[in-house]
């Protein structure tokens, strides 16, 4: 793996849909962490509630976890703009550059592949439960096709990223991995 010093981000070039994409990304990003926050927030009154109130608590578990969930889901753009996802470049270091942006192509449109049916079921699921008028078997009950409506804005934002991401390869603005050009003394 390479070291870098500073936080890699998808580039735009100047491209003004790949720029607009990576603001959306980092909104998410920004979205993502206020619903960890609220999170926590929300964790510690039902842990004074209970423990130091002695009463009962009815929606902050659930209410905990779907946030947890919708950050996860909604925070996958901005980790994918800030290119934090697992990446494992010993093929890509020791490929020339052109190797490097067809593998990078390859890539990223199998990963948009397996996103999209992720997307398409996750949808599917949402719409059951809209359709279908679901609820939680909690005492809360919670309409279902609300935390479930993470899935597929999660997976949509996602793949709208990668699109970027891969836009970025083909169009020669952004490094293939991430990895700078050896040959070339790139700076990371």
């Amino acid at each position: 793996m390479t070291a870098q010093t500073e936080t890699t981000r998808a580039r735009h070039g100047g491209v003004a849909a790949l720029r607009a994409i990576g603001w959306l990304s980092q909104a998410c990003g920004l979205v993502a962490s206020l619903m960890i926050l609220a999170s926590v927030l929300i964790t510690c009154q039902m842990i004074f509630i209970r423990y130091v109130l002695g009463g009962s608590t009815i929606w902050q578990t659930e209410a905990v976890i779907y946030l947890m969930v919708g950050a996860t889901m909604l925070g996958l753009p901005y980790v994918q703009y800030l290119r934090g996802h697992v990446n494992v470049d010993l093929v890509p270091l020791a490929l020339p550059m052109a190797a490097r942006r067809v593998l990078a192509a390859v890539v990223l449109c199998l990963s948009l592949a397996v996103l999209g049916v992720m997307f398409f079921h996750g949808f599917e699921l949402w719409l059951m439960a809209w359709e279908r008028g679901w609820r939680s078997e909690t005492v809360w009950g919670v309409k279902l096709w609300i935390p479930y409506l993470a899935l597929p804005v999660g997976f949509g934002l996602f793949i709208l990223q990668l699109a970027a991401d891969l836009a970025g390869v083909v169009l020669g603005v952004d490094r293939p991995f991430g990895v700078p050009d050896a040959d070339a003394g790139e700076d990371a």
